[in-house]
């Protein structure tokens, strides 16, 4: 039988979202989690579902692509599969041809993960390089030292506050207290935990961190500092939070991923323990 490519139904999304859990290591470079589902499910099941792409065979989940806007598409394999070439040439061509309905035509991205043998085919059907991003890493072995914030897990009543906080963090965003909800009444947030830090009765800074189950690496998405209260080692603090948040989670490691061009954003992470990783670059096809 046929590598099949699909799009889930909310019905069979977990399967599918199961299998991304499943293939989170640290012996694989830094890759889609189920944690941007977890964070995409802000617009409910029915649109994140429609977002998802599998590559099948046998019913097996070989590959998976998301896509996070209607022209970036990030996608990962199995870790068996990284290297398998008959799926990355059925892979490049179906995210090549706007008729099999993972991308459309016109300018797009393809973000996968370092050393895919997919990269090699999409550059072989003409697609180029162009944004470079930093993956970060910060090893949860041992104890996680003391943020120097006050940290509270947000909850249903805190839904206002902490979309307040991501619209100052991130200007035109329209986060609301709606999709906050709709975020955590998704699978993902199971594992998952939104952290407010406060400075005095001040709310600073939040971060949202997943995990994808003990043992395994989780991420860190989004992460943003108040506008008025920038400059003052806010974002390094609450991304200590994090990190210690995943640790109670089980999980391995915490994972970020910031573009190159935001050299604060690397500085802050930095400066709270995290290691920077091999620079990535998307795959851009021009219109």
């Amino acid at each position: 039988m046929g590598i099949e490519l699909n799009t889930p139904g909310t019905a069979d999304l977990g399967r599918a979202l199961a299998a991304l859990r499943e293939w989170q290591s640290d012996d694989a470079p830094m890759q889609l989690h189920p944690g941007d589902l977890g964070w995409f499910w802000r617009f409910g099941a029915a649109e994140t579902a429609a977002a998802v792409r599998t590559w099948s065979r046998d019913g097996r989940v070989l590959a998976f692509g998301f896509l996070d806007g209607a022209d970036v598409l990030r996608v990962t394999t199995a870790p068996e599969r990284f290297r398998d070439a008959a799926l990355a040439e059925q892979m490049a061509a179906d995210i090549a041809d706007p008729d099999r309905g993972v991308l459309p035509a016109g300018k797009a991205n393809v973000e996968l993960p370092t050393g895919a043998v997919l990269d090699d085919h999409l550059a072989a059907v003409g697609w180029g390089t162009d944004e470079a991003w930093t993956p970060l890493r910060r090893d949860l072995t041992a104890p996680v030292e003391d943020p120097g914030l006050r940290i509270e897990t947000a909850g249903p009543a805190q839904a206002e506050l902490r979309a307040e906080l991501h619209r100052s963090a991130f200007e035109g965003s329209t986060f609301a207290a709606d999709h906050w909800r709709a975020m955590a009444a998704g699978p993902e947030y199971a594992d998952a935990r939104c952290l407010i830090g406060y400075d005095g009765s001040d709310a600073v800074a939040a971060v949202t961190v997943w995990s994808a189950g003990p043992g395994r690496p989780g991420i860190i998405e989004p992460m943003g500092v108040h506008a008025d209260h920038r400059g003052r080692g806010h974002g390094r603090a609450v991304c200590v939070a994090a990190a210690a948040a995943l640790r109670d989670l089980g999980a391995s490691s915490a994972l970020v991923c910031t573009p190159s061009t935001l050299t604060g954003a690397v500085a802050t992470y930095r400066s709270a323990g995290f290691e920077p990783l091999p620079e990535r670059l998307d795959r851009h096809r021009e219109g």
